[in-house]
């Protein structure tokens, strides 16, 4: 792998992970450092953070970790919900019964085991993507598969917010069992109405849990 692809799956994945939180600037002679890379690959991996809208140019030198705000969340869901209730029409009418039926069924007992303890919770998480990835394939939009990827980028970040709210997590299990039974019946209708129910809890528990960063945290829901 080349340094400066390394250098930007590092970078990309620490701001996804919050390791590198909102508003953390990033000098190229620290991160060089840090990563055991020269400043060019540094400084090729912050043009591509960019373009991914996960920094912003800082008034010195470097780059600044772009703030997460009740503004910018409302946006991507608004942006989300268009896109995933089209995903999934398309993918009601052309996926394959057998695959969404098999993801609910595995979808189903994820919400068992994660109320335990000591469960898996990395597991639950791939076998979302493996379910995202599925819709895509279904929905045969390339187009479409792009916009839902780079979303996913920033939807990554925002999710961690509320990883700790295993009442949420195991919601959320269940909510994507219902999306991959519709899909697997081959109802539009009912696949888009999962969609926007899912959508919708997900927003509010990110929303709960979004830092006060400009003065825009929500009074009420």
């Amino acid at each position: 792998m080349r340094a400066s692809e390394r250098a930007y799956q590092f970078l990309r994945s620490d701001i996804i992970e919050w390791h590198l939180e909102p508003g953390t600037t990033l000098n190229e002679v620290e991160q060089a450092e840090r990563l055991g890379v020269s400043r060019t690959p540094v400084r090729e991996a912050f043009s591509r953070l960019m373009s991914d809208g996960l920094v912003e140019p800082s008034c010195g030198r470097g780059v600044i970790v772009t703030p997460v705000s009740v503004t910018n969340v409302r946006a991507m869901f608004e942006l989300r919900t268009a896109l995933e209730t089209q995903a999934a029409a398309l993918a009601a009418v052309k996926g394959d019964p057998e695959a969404f039926d098999a993801l609910a069924h595995r979808l189903e007992e994820a919400a068992v085991f994660l109320v335990d303890d000591d469960a898996d919770r990395s597991s639950y998480y791939l076998l979302v993507e493996e379910m995202d990835a599925e819709i895509d394939r279904a929905a045969q939009n390339t187009y479409l598969a792009q916009a839902q990827r780079q979303l996913r980028t920033h939807l990554g970040r925002v999710r961690k917010l509320s990883k700790g709210n295993e009442g949420r997590l195991m919601a959320a299990a269940h909510e994507h069992a219902a999306i991959a039974r519709a899909i697997a019946e081959g109802d539009v209708e009912l696949a888009q109405a999962a969609i926007r129910v899912h959508l919708s809890n997900a927003l509010k528990a990110i929303l709960d849990a979004v830092p006060d960063q400009e003065g825009e945290r929500e009074s009420a829901a």
